[in-house]
């Protein structure tokens, strides 16, 4: 296997255990024997959720596996095979590169690029591929950092600054990337032996076979899993808070979806995002905050009702002064029952507004809800779009799709405290990327005209230039409800707090 040509970085986590290959034992018992060959591994990694959404959702493209390379049904994760590489048992480190390539196209957005040779490096603490666009192929290129775990299973990846350049978009580089998984296809003979400990010997001890799994110090071997049981909807027990009653406070933070957002500033669409009536949006286009909550709760029973101040505006495709996206949401509301629920909002587009569309269909980790010093807290609530919300985004994203999830913080007294940096997490001003600077009014913007469209709006929705189909331009007008329009969108009436 060639060798990554970026300077190694500090082990993430050390291997503790010998290596096998196929049914024979391998016995590692000299400095010159440091270097042990690995194979039949297969590597599996999604790039990132919303990137795959965008690509076959607003880019309309497409992701083609090739050379034995795989994708999971439903737009999941790819999986490359045939790893092969080395073990070293001096710095426990395992390097594997992998089979199969993947070709990224898109002829609406204009991009085409294919990835090969993907690697993973364990001392390294990162994923590299070659990536070939435009005719040019570089080598190597870091995608991601990987924080490694003993089991080389879900691994957290987070994107670099090259990853972002090839994916397209600045938003990308620091962010969180799909979990990374890392196994031997065929298993060994015997079950591997975990209790050995880098600390007790600079290389492992003659064994039979087993597979390699880096392992590390008790403070960082903590699994995911153990990590993540703690209920993220304040499992702390109750502190004499009311059983039910009326939300004195709270705050909503939802980034509607990464990739719509990305489009709007970064992409095509060339346009701007603006928070406004007490809303907020995080600096680097990120996610937005609604405020000033009011509504009710009962824990015995575990509902709630809350509505939140502010509203977002996406606007883009502008042309001769008008523009073919046109969309604001507001008077967004939640309403949660035994753990599961609805996210609601008025949609504005192009001038015509549809009010209480049921946009997501919400499920909470939890369905108790548990009140901590008088706030309930839930975080990272699953956000489904519905037929309605797939409607509002023009058919971009189907109904299922995964939107950015939601975080819910909701006071029950005048005293209580919400979390700090709940009601402020973003100061309104920020980059989007290429779309330029935001202001302190909260707009994140982009660079104001597009040359790919042209002519006005007719009716709901915009005249289109041969490169950007009515769809694209109306990312949101397919919302609005005309007289004849066709146009069947399910609506609520908002069920008084």
């Amino acid at each position: 296997m060639a060798a990554i040509s970026r300077s190694r970085r500090p082990l993430a986590l050390a291997a503790a255990v010998a290596v096998a290959l196929g049914a024979g034992a391998l016995a590692v018992t000299s400095a010159s024997a440091a270097e042990a060959p690995l194979k039949d591994y297969e590597l599996t990694w999604g790039i990132k959720q919303s990137y795959r959404s965008y690509v076959t959702g607003m880019a309309a493209g497409s992701f083609t596996p090739s050379d034995g390379a795989t994708q999971a049904a439903d737009n999941g994760a790819f999986t490359f095979v045939g790893g092969s590489g080395t073990y070293d048992s001096d710095t426990h480190a395992v390097r594997l590169g992998f089979a199969g390539g993947l070709k990224v196209a898109s002829k609406l957005h204009g991009f085409e690029l294919t990835l090969s040779d993907v690697k993973f490096d364990s001392g390294a603490a990162e994923i590299t591929a070659d990536v070939t666009s435009g005719g040019t192929t570089r080598d190597d290129v870091p995608l991601a950092d990987v924080t490694v775990t003993r089991t080389m299973t879900d691994m957290e990846t987070k994107l670099t600054k090259e990853a972002a350049t090839v994916l397209g978009s600045a938003s990308y580089e620091g962010a969180a990337g799909d979990p990374l998984t890392v196994v031997q296809k065929t298993p060994p003979t015997q079950s591997p032996s975990p209790s050995a400990s880098p600390s007790t010997s600079t290389s492992p001890e003659p064994t039979t076979s087993t597979s390699p799994k880096p392992t590390g110090s008790a403070s960082s071997t903590a699994s995911p899993s153990a990590s993540q049981t703690a209920s993220p909807s304040a499992s702390a027990s109750e502190t004499g808070s009311a059983a039910k009653g009326d939300i004195a406070d709270g705050t909503l933070g939802w980034g509607v979806k990464q990739s719509f957002r990305t489009y709007v500033v970064d992409g095509p669409a060339k346009g701007r995002i603006t928070a406004s009536g007490g809303a907020t949006q995080a600096t680097g286009n990120g996610v937005f905050t609604f405020t000033e909550a009011d509504g009710s709760y009962d824990t015995d029973a575990d509902t709630l009702k809350a509505a939140f101040k502010g509203a977002v505006n996406f606007k883009g495709h502008e042309a001769n002064g008008t523009y073919g996206l046109d969309l604001t949401l507001s008077g967004l509301a939640v309403e949660l029952d035994g753990g599961s629920g609805e996210l609601t909002a008025d949609v504005e587009s192009l001038g015509k507004t549809t009010d209480d569309v049921v946009l997501a269909h919400l499920t909470a980790a939890t369905s108790d809800l548990k009140a901590k010093d008088d706030v309930l807290t839930l975080d990272d609530v699953t956000a489904e779009l519905t037929k309605a919300g797939a409607q509002a985004f023009g058919g971009f994203y189907t109904e299922g799709a995964a939107l950015d999830p939601v975080d819910l913080s909701v006071a029950l007294s005048d005293d209580a405290q919400l979390p700090d940096g709940e009601a402020d997490s973003g100061n309104g001003s920020g980059t989007g990327g290429s779309g330029g600077t935001g202001t302190a009014s909260g707009t994140t913007g982009g660079t104001g005209t597009t040359g790919s469209t042209t002519g006005g709006v007719t009716g709901a929705l915009a005249s289109t230039g041969s490169d950007v189909p009515t769809g694209a331009l109306g990312a949101a007008a397919a919302v609005t409800v005309a007289a004849g329009a066709g146009v069947v969108i399910a609506v609520r009436r908002r069920r008084q707090a």
